[in-house]
Order: structure tokens, then sequence, then C-alpha cells
């Protein structure tokens, strides 16, 4: 007898093969039976006739570190049929936790991951993982070691190549990291501390992750007009310590450099060409997220955030700060520049008295002001001491479709941590939306593809085990929509809106959602890396 049997759906396996009519039994939180008979018998009865049933979708970058701690209940991610996500990326994590650093590493992730409700009971990452294996959470959790966290543990903020003990120390953690059970290491090449890296520091470290068996994941170091430049960058470093790549957020930024995503997928098809195991996600939203200060010089970020502000506060150094951001720059990419302030909407700040400026560009609210929009910029960071998160319009359509359709991309929400505030609607729609504007509206994704680079793809390329497949063996991580309805809601204006048409989700086969509401069940799990070579031939 099966616990759940879910009757008459049309199932999307996750194989990319055509649909089928059939039905799923699910028993003791697998996937028990696929097929056409009816007649099984089972505790409970879902029927789906006019359903699609699918995997549940797994988010392979999103920065939930610390929300999926805070809200358990995780409802932002179930409501749109996701089941998993993967955390830890760009570099970014609460761990590991050096004491001496602890304060420097709050204030560098708050604007991404949000400020946790309660003290951080945690050093290292087999601590962090012990926590979030010990939460009553909603849905599964996988997560890297963040190569930015590693290096603030080891070195703080310092813009200088590590020592061989400060290199040996980062190693150690991160071998500690893997053998804890993370997935891999992720970069945010784009972000200090990890700008400061040289591609020979991160190939020593990436070594690290091909002895486990896990993936190099990153953010690189430019996505406008260093693209090119940087994803050869990242391929060199793959290609030296001999593990895979996943290219994060593949995009084109800024307007003089759209229409480079093409030759940056060109590459990535010669590279796997030669034998090389790289693969990139996209997001379907033509603008980004991020904070404020990544618009600075890079120069300017060194020594974490109050270092920043210092600069900031000093008029000699503030003067040459702005004079930079009203230029091209080869050394860095100056997105501003080219595409505006007035693509550059503030999304969140602390302050009550700055709520008002939530949800307008920099370019809005320095008219308002009668400033200089760099000025107004800087001004806003001084007053909400760094804190502030921004959506950026960056991007063309026509690039994120040609990534969207590209053979090597998976979907991933890129989602930010946004307690307050007017977040990217990203954070609320991305699942759906992919079907509701690119499988049916665009008609650039059949639904088949676009539910395997949701389900299977992830699964498979972030070492989730026996998830993302509708097939006998496999976790029961189970999402029923219906496509005629399916639809994101969540706009840059209004973007905390749940999406339309998920009618079911089920996690380790318990129903979780149902009907937009929550089951008070609580079953996901934190899914670990398992390494398949001996720890001790690895320490040889």
């Amino acid at each position: 007898m099966f616990d759940t049997f879910i009757k008459d759906g049309k199932i999307v396996d996750g194989t990319g093969n055509p649909w089928f009519y059939g039905n799923v039994g699910i028993k003791e939180g697998k996937v028990a039976y696929v097929g056409p008979r009816s007649d099984l018998q089972s505790k409970q009865v879902v029927d789906a006739k006019g359903s699609i049933v699918s995997p549940g979708f797994i988010d392979g970058h999103c920065h939930s570190d610390l929300m999926i701690l805070d809200f358990p209940e995780s409802e932002i991610k179930l409501q749109q049929g996701v089941t998993t996500e993967v955390v830890g990326n760009c570099g970014l994590a609460p761990v590991p936790v050096n004491p001496l650093y602890k304060d420097a590493l709050q204030n560098y992730v708050e604007p991404v991951l949000g400020k946790a409700n309660k003290d951080w009971q945690w050093q290292t990452i087999s601590d962090y993982f012990n926590e979030l294996d010990q939460s009553l959470i909603s849905e599964n959790v996988a997560s890297y070691v963040a190569h930015g966290s590693l290096r603030i543990a080891v070195m703080g903020f310092d813009n200088r190549p590590p020592s061989r003990e400060e290199m040996e120390e980062m190693k150690f953690i991160l071998e500690q990291g893997m053998r804890a059970g993370a997935i891999g290491l992720s970069i945010g090449l784009l972000y200090s501390p990890g700008s400061y890296s040289t591609k020979e520091e991160l190939s020593e470290l990436c070594e690290i992750v091909a002895k486990y068996n896990g993936l190099f994941s990153t953010h690189i170091r430019g996505e406008g007009n260093n693209l090119i430049p940087s994803v050869k960058e990242v391929l060199w470093i793959a290609q030296k310590a001999n593990v895979p790549l996943h290219i994060s957020h593949l995009k084109a930024a800024g307007r003089r450099n759209w229409g480079k995503v093409l030759e940056a997928m060109d590459l990535i098809d010669q590279a796997r060409s030669k034998g090389m195991d790289v693969t990139c996600d996209v997001y379907p939203y033509s603008a980004g997220s991020t904070m404020l200060t990544t618009l600075l010089p890079p120069w300017s970020l060194e020594g974490g955030l109050g270092a920043v502000l210092k600069r900031l506060k000093n008029p000699q150094t503030r003067e040459k700060i702005k004079q930079e951001l009203k230029q091209e720059q080869e050394a860095w990419d100056n997105l501003v520049v080219s595409t505006g302030w007035d693509s550059v909407i503030i999304s969140s700040v602390n302050s009550p008295a700055l709520k008002q400026v939530e949800g307008k560009t920099v370019e809005e609210i320095s008219r308002e002001t009668g400033k200089d929009p760099v000025d107004q910029a800087i001004d806003l960071l001084l007053e909400e001491n760094g804190n502030i998160g921004i959506v950026f319009f960056h991007m063309d359509e026509q690039d994120v479709k040609h990534v969207m359709q590209y053979q090597n991309s998976l979907i991933a929400s890129d989602s930010l941590t946004c307690y307050t505030g007017k977040p990217h609607p990203r954070l609320y729609g991305t699942f759906p939306r992919v079907f509701s504007k690119y499988v049916k509206e665009e008609n650039i994704l059949s639904l088949e593809d676009a539910v395997r680079k949701m389900t299977s793809f992830p699964a498979r390329r972030f070492g989730l085990g026996k998830r993302g497949l509708l097939t006998v063996g496999y976790a029961a991580d189970v999402v029923i929509f219906n496509f005629n309805e399916i639809e994101d809601t969540a706009t840059y204006e209004s973007p905390k809106n749940y999406p339309q048409g998920i009618e079911y989700v089920f996690v380790n086969g318990r129903l979780t959602t149902k009907e937009k509401k929550h089951t008070a069940e609580k079953c996901g799990c934190l899914i670990k890396n398992a390494p398949s070579k001996n720890p001790i031939e690895v320490m040889k």
C-alpha cells in the first residue's frame, strides 16, 4: 500500500522526454511507482486530472542561507514548487566564522543573506551544517563552501596574496567543509575579498574540491566589458585544477556588451569539446539584484565595509570615486555609465526614515533632492552604513532568451534574502515565470525542457543524489501544477506576491503545500555531498 497515490496526471518526469498520462505512487518518502495502473491501494489519493505532475523544482543558485533558519516554512519557495535550494553561492556564506572577524563577516553578508533573527551559534562549516540538520525545515538544502567567507576567516579583508601558512589554513578549512558534506567551492570574483584573489590561488584551492568530486561554482570577475576575459579566467582555473565548472547567472551586463553572451557560450562549448565539464545557469529576468556598494570602484572596497564608509566620508577620496563612476573603466566594469542611474532601483534599506526611497531609482531620488546622482548614491550609502540592496536593469532580454535556450544552462533564481523592502521579483516568481513567459508566451522552451532545466539537470549538476526525476527509488519531491493557470504575479512595483497555478508540493513524500497553504509538515533535509574517494587517500 502506498502512502500517497497521485492519479490521472500528465507526467513530465524530468528527463526531457515527452509527457505522458499516468499515476505516481509514493511510499516512505520515495517514488515507488510510475505507470498506467490506477487500481493500486493507497492511504491518500490525490486527483491530478488536468494538471502537470513533475519532480520538485531545484533552485541551484540562491542566498537563503539564513532565511531558511529564520523562516523554516520556506513558503516563498514552496509556493513556486521549489523543494530544494542550493546556498553558499557567490563566495557568500555565514561560515566559517573567525571570532576576530565575525562583525566584518556579518556586515559583509547581510546585504545579500539578510540579518539573522538569532545570534550565530556556529563557527565551522560543520557547525552550520549541524544547525541545518537539526532544524525543522520545510525544504531540502545543500551548500557550498564560500570562498569569500573562507578568506575573511583567515585573512580578513586584506588585499594581498595569502602567505603559505594562510593558504594551507584555507585549504584545511575547505577540506573540512568538503568532508562535512559541502557540494563544492563557490567564488565571487566580483566582490571583495574574492576579487583580490589570483587565478593561481583559486586553482590551488580547487584542487581540494576536485579530490572530493566537488563543483567549482563562480560569479565571474566581470559580466560587462570584461565578460569574455572573465570567462576565460575561470576556464583556466577549472582546467588547471581538473575540476567541473559552473558559471553562475551567465549574462552580458551594460548596453555596450549586449550580445556577448553568444561568445561566452561559444567559449563554454569549445571547453566542453576538449573534455571540460562546464555548465551555467540563468534567471528569467533582464534585471539583476545586488548591493549598491558593488557599483563602486573595486579599490574603494578594500578593507571591508567600515573602510569603505571612511573613504566615502573623505572629501578627496569621495571625489575620486565620483569621477571614476562618471566614465568608462577598462580595469573594472562600470555598468552605470552605459546603463544609467535611472536603471538602479533601491530595493531595501533599514532606516525607517529612508523607507520612502524603496522602489525608486537613484535618478528619481536625485531629482527630488537636487543632488548629483553619484552624490545621491554615496549619501544613501553613508546614511545606511553601506547596507543597501538594489535592483539593476542592465541586461538585454534577447540575451536572456539565448542563455535560457542554451543546452548547457539550467534555471536558478539568484534570489537574495530580503526581510523588508521591495526585493527583486525573482525571489517570489522565478520558476512559474519560466512557464508563463518563456514556455507559454514566448515559446522558446518546451514544457519538458523547462522542467528538465529545473529538476534532473540541477540535481545531477549539484550532486544531489536520487532527486530530480519521477522514477522508482528517487526521493518523492513532487509538484503538481495547472499549466494553463501557472503564472508569476510578482512585479518590480509589487514583488511580494505568490504565483498562481501551483496546487500541491510534496517534500520527501510528505504533502507540504496544498492549494497555497502550508500543511505544517517540515520534512526537508540537509543534502550532503558523498565523496567517492577515501579520505585517507585524499590526505596522502
